[in-house]
């Protein structure tokens, strides 16, 4: 079984084996409440709930999380807007037959739909595994996506999550990090492997000041920069390997001035509710400026650089790396670069979505098997 490497965290001080040279922006995160700010009825234990001895004696174990995942055309349009995507496969058939598909693709990213709870076969939440983990103190660290086929409406799909990994590194002035990897299968009505979905998951001890980061913006303020965005890029598909170079960049994705509107989209688009990303409130609350997008959404508008370069079937894998939050006002550029041809006709393109100002987002890679 293929394990991911073992990512750094960005948003603490220090890198995961202590060093105090590490990078010091966040990780998808959201900045926790302090400690000792929480409320006085607030019961804080200590992470992870469960012994790392006894978290390692679970890897392995595999249950199936998710049933009767079906495809349909409505929501794919949905989730497709939600990110962004103009791509017309997304929402006609027509068009899908014409890009050499049986009908209406996905978009990369679409398996988070998997998440809403008519679709879990299980009642322990996330990933179908209670490891003890406070969700509160719970980060996205990186996710990866790879294809058989893209995911098409009118397939029915069940996946089943194995624990691949988990292990413990310090993260200085974070505490203790625990990682835990999961790796989900998704298999369609036939029982024919579609994709395969590995989620790292990061468990901190708690927030750690980053200094202005934690001031609070001032109500007037919505975090809109006066740096002036690149413009978009378009490319043509590219399908021949002939017509493929290292260094070679691809489209660049333009989303001008991100509103909460977009978060709350993507949140009905995809079933992930956490109120930190729509309730103001709530979001203050916890420590932050103001409610941030959700980092898949992030994610979904970086995979429109690679839908939009390659022919869907023609996409192997997706994969990004968190890296910082997004804010209202904030605009979001993705572009990427190939820097790698295979003899087997794999191009592998390195990936990243910043804001217009140059702050990294997340970074990531996409490979694509083309014709020669």
């Amino acid at each position: 079984m293929t394990t991911l490497s073992k990512p750094y965290c960005k948003w603490y001080r220090t890198t995961l084996d202590g060093r105090a040279d590490g990078p010091t922006r966040g990780v998808c995160r959201q900045r926790r409440r302090r400690r000792s700010t929480l409320p006085s009825d607030t019961e804080v234990s200590p992470v992870p709930t469960d012994p790392i001895e006894e978290l390692e004696e679970r890897i392995g174990e595999s249950r199936v999380t998710v049933e009767g995942f079906r495809i349909e055309p409505g929501k794919v349009e949905e989730f497709a807007r939600s990110i962004t995507d103009p791509l017309p496969a997304f929402r006609d058939a027509e068009a899908a037959r014409a890009a050499g598909l049986e009908d209406v693709p996905a978009p990369l990213t679409y398996a988070r739909v998997s998440r809403f709870p008519r679709y879990q076969a299980h009642d322990q939440g996330g990933y179908g595994f209670d490891l003890g983990f406070q969700p509160e103190y719970v980060l996205h660290g990186e996710q990866t996506y790879e294809f058989e086929r893209p995911l098409t409406v009118g397939d029915v799909l069940t996946g089943t999550t194995t624990l691949s990994d988990v292990y413990q590194r310090d993260g200085g002035r974070a505490g203790t990090m625990t990682f835990a990897i999961y790796e989900t299968t998704y298999r369609d009505q036939n029982d024919e492997l579609v994709l395969t979905d590995r989620s790292t998951v990061i468990e901190t001890e708690g927030a750690v000041d980053n200094g202005d980061d934690d001031a609070p913006a001032s109500d007037d303020d919505d975090g809109a920069s006066d740096v002036s965005a690149p413009d978009a890029e378009s490319v043509e598909t590219l399908q021949s390997l002939a017509d493929a170079s290292v260094g070679d960049t691809g489209p660049t994705v333009v989303v001008e001035d991100l509103e909460r509107k977009h978060f709350v989209k993507y949140a009905g688009a995809s079933g992930d509710f956490n109120p930190i990303h729509y309730d103001e409130p709530y979001a203050r609350d916890a420590g932050n400026p103001s409610v941030f997008g959700q980092g898949m959404f992030t994610a979904g508008v970086a995979s429109r650089v690679a839908t939009d370069w390659f022919a869907l079937a023609d996409i192997d894998s997706f994969s990004v790396r968190f890296q910082s939050q997004v804010f209202p006002g904030d605009t979001i550029v993705a572009t990427g670069e190939i820097t790698d041809i295979s003899d087997a006709g794999t191009v592998e393109v390195t990936l990243e979505a910043a804001t217009a100002a140059g702050e990294t987002l997340l970074t990531g890679t996409a490979t694509a098997t083309l014709e020669e």
